[in-house]
């Protein structure tokens, strides 16, 4: 569903560096895709912190500034991948460090003093690889991927392209 002319479609990500990017890239290249599979493009790949989709673009103001939270860097580990049976291909940190939480549940707050619902599952942070991925041969364990966390991101996704509206560090 793409957004309606006067909203925006956004989420906040943690969002990777060059170096983390190629790291990233080269890992979603290491599997063998079956016919139909889509990949996530290099640009695109991410972790989600909290998905918000569509929202009034009178509101960005207000979120640009809500979505600042107390923040300390931390580390993260990749390299664990896994497909789910939903055909969504990803990786996933070998362990979820207490600044990924912390950042997270600072998140959920922020969303709900803007009036908006975090997502009521259990949050599962990854990265997406590849989407329509049943069939997949999933890549013997390869390098961790270290990518030492220092900002996370407010991002639009509109026809395709995602947008970093903010960047906190």
């Amino acid at each position: 569903m793409s957004a309606q002319p006067d909203t925006a479609r956004l989420f906040l990500a943690l969002w990777p560096i060059e170096p983390v990017r190629d790291q990233l890239r080269a890992w979603r290249d290491a599997w063998t895709w079956p016919r139909g599979a889509t990949p996530v493009h290099t640009d695109k790949l991410h972790v989600t912190l909290h998905f918000l989709g569509n929202q009034p673009t009178a509101r960005l103001p207000d979120f640009l500034d809500g979505f600042r939270v107390p923040f300390e860097p931390f580390d993260l580990q990749f390299g664990r991948a896994a497909l789910q049976r939903s055909g969504i291909a990803w990786i996933e940190p070998l362990s979820e460090p207490q600044g990924l939480l912390d950042l997270h549940a600072r998140l959920s707050d922020a969303l709900m003093a803007l009036g908006l619902t975090p997502e009521a599952r259990a949050y599962r942070p990854h990265v997406t690889m590849a989407r329509r991925a049943n069939g997949a041969v999933i890549p013997a364990a390869g390098p961790a991927i270290d990518w030492a966390i220092t900002h996370y991101a407010l991002v639009a996704s509109h026809a395709g392209t995602y947008t970093v509206l903010r960047e906190y560090r």
